[in-house]
């Protein structure tokens, strides 16, 4: 998979990581280097007296470094690709060293493996054993967590601030423990609340409210419909294999990267590409997850248009989706706008009609300019409807140089009051402000 110098930068960890992998595509950091048709690789001198040992899958994208870094993919993998993007003749066509060729190998045999197991027959009976105890194990943990969840409630929320971290990460200990893992990252997210900001109890009860909700659907899931008992399913921690999903017609469109935006977490590595379907008026979030020294399957930029074909999972407001098959495209298409923050807002409402317990989602609303308002930053449309800009909001100064302060259609991702710009177009030309 040839990337472009765009495409490359776009898989920085960090800006400094950029700067970095730049300053390093120069051949003669390189004490050698080599590639061919699976792999690039090389050696680059480091502080140390042994040169670092990096290698590229270039047919899947993936990494591999001997250097110390935590950051995927590190300086030396960026600037090795960018060397070569820059100046394919500066490698040149070569017989891989034995620590490359084992480690291709040892890629091959994971995938082998792979296969191998998804070949295997299932047992039926073994697996619906499994699952009605997966199911009970459920159960008896939302038990604990409304009693919980009512005990907050009884005795008020005052004193919250006052608690131990530790009444919360055990009761997200008892999640995972429960088999829960996507409630336990909820109650999580609930003990990081700011206890310190003014109306801290606003989004405290809203996060309380949202994990009742899913607990009671859960509990109640026979009456719900279908899509909806998948949301339910999904938010407690039940995951759906792809392979199955890949066996569904998709849809096909060309689709425009709003924004990537990766975050690390015990040195696995999550990427959130946000695209937008520019014939279907679809919105989705592909993820995908990495581990230091693995690669990604998919390529994104931000700002770049993907011919391509995406199943999502069931949902009652489709959003998450996986890609099942992706054609390169020089296209730029158009896109529609929503009008304004009442079209969003209506979108929204229509939205928790059917996911009540609905998360952030990018949407593409024109004409879109900041304000300073009641000694903070908002985001008015052309009625001068306004919602909050996200507070501490990193490219700030980015999106205020590029507009001037005159309105610009922009794609932003959040819910209900609260939104942070993703990107802008200028003319023609989309600008991304996520990295």
């Amino acid at each position: 998979m040839q990337l472009t110098e765009e495409q490359i930068l776009a898989l920085a960890p960090d800006e400094s990581s950029k700067k970095a992998g730049k300053d390093l595509s120069n051949p003669a950091k390189w004490v050698s280097k080599g590639i061919n048709e699976q792999a690039l690789w090389g050696e680059c001198q480091g502080s140390g007296s042994k040169p670092y040992q990096t290698q590229i899958d270039i047919v899947n994208i993936a990494f591999k470094c001997s250097c110390p870094s935590r950051k995927f993919p590190c300086k030396h993998g960026l600037g090795l690709l960018l060397l070569h993007a820059r100046n394919p003749a500066a490698v040149s066509d070569n017989v891989p060293p034995a620590w490359v060729q084992d480690w291709l190998d040892k890629r091959v045999q994971r995938e082998e493996k792979k296969a191998e197991r998804e070949s295997k027959p299932v047992d039926e009976a073994a697996q619906a054993k499994r699952k009605e105890a997966r199911e009970q194990s459920v159960e008896d943990g939302l038990e604990e967590l409304l009693l919980w969840i009512k005990d907050i409630v009884r005795n008020g929320i005052l004193t919250i601030p006052e608690k131990d971290p530790s009444f919360f990460s055990n009761m997200a200990r008892r999640m995972v423990d429960a088999k829960a893992p996507g409630l336990a990252g909820m109650v999580k997210a609930l003990g990081n609340t700011d206890f310190y900001k003014d109306g801290w109890q606003s989004p405290f009860m809203d996060q309380l409210l949202r994990i009742y909700l899913v607990i009671a659907g859960f509990n109640n899931r026979s009456g719900l419909p279908a899509l909806l008992t998948e949301d339910i399913r999904n938010l407690i921690g039940f995951t759906q294999q792809q392979e199955e999903l890949k066996m569904q017609t998709g849809i096909t469109d060309t689709w425009l990267v709003l924004a990537k935006q990766i975050t690390e977490e015990d040195n696995l590595l999550t990427e959130r590409n946000w695209l937008y379907g520019t014939q279907s008026n679809q919105y989705a979030l592909v993820l995908q997850f990495s581990v230091r020294g693995q690669g990604i399957t998919f390529s994104f930029s931000p700002g770049m248009y993907v011919q391509a074909e995406l199943v999502f999972y069931p949902s009652a407001q489709p959003l998450r989706a996986i890609i099942k098959r992706q054609l390169s495209t020089n296209a730029v298409t158009g896109y529609t706008p929503l009008r304004g923050w009442m079209q969003v807002a209506e979108t929204q409402a229509q939205g928790y009609t059917q996911l009540p317990v609905s998360s952030e989602r990018p949407f593409i609303v024109s004409q879109l300019r900041l304000v300073l308002h009641a000694g903070r930053w908002w985001l008015a449309d052309a009625g001068n409807h306004l919602v909050q800009l996200k507070d501490n909001y990193r490219h700030f100064y980015t999106l205020l140089s590029l507009s001037g302060g005159q309105p610009m259609n922009m794609a932003v991702l959040g819910k209900e009051h609260t939104y942070e710009p993703l990107g802008v177009w200028m003319e023609d030309y989309y600008l991304n402000l996520s990295n």
